[in-house]
């Protein structure tokens, strides 16, 4: 039972990953998958440091540090002084940062509805009782 459990949660993370290469391939955009992924984590867990933010989004420091670069003059992203910790920065996502994404997960809805166009009824309702639970299930966990 639990092989098959486990080669359920397998096929699950292989097929998400396999779509959403799919779906973003198939857009032809080129913003670095890393400003999705900051944006999308910034739309649940803001504020966050510099630090966490690398953490969360699994790259290195330094690597946030340039990409928050461009993402705050592309106006995607601020900046504010850390009330905790006036040395540090707290980085939020922007009015503008959260339309950007909400339009960003438009476009690739779109790119992958055609592959879903022919469920019926007792499909859909399967696929939207198991993203609701995966959604139930997941959330950005920063660790220090």
């Amino acid at each position: 039972m639990e092989s098959s459990r486990e080669q359920t949660i397998e096929t699950l993370l292989v097929s998400v990953n396999r779509l959403i290469r799919t779906a973003v391939q198939s857009t032809g955009n080129t913003t670095s998958p890393a400003v999705w992924r900051t944006l999308g984590i910034l739309e649940t867990d803001q504020p966050l440091r510099l630090g966490e933010l690398a953490r969360a989004s699994r790259v290195s420091q330094p690597t946030m540090t340039r990409l928050i670069g461009g993402m705050l003059a592309d106006g995607l992203v601020a900046r504010s002084v850390d009330p905790d910790d006036s040395r540090g920065q707290l980085i939020e996502i922007t009015p503008a940062g959260a339309e950007h994404l909400t339009m960003w997960r438009a476009t690739l809805t779109r790119t992958v509805g055609p592959l879903f166009a022919d469920l019926d009824d007792d499909q859909w309702d399967v696929l939207h009782e198991a993203s609701a639970l995966i959604a139930s299930r997941t959330r950005t966990e920063i660790t220090a």
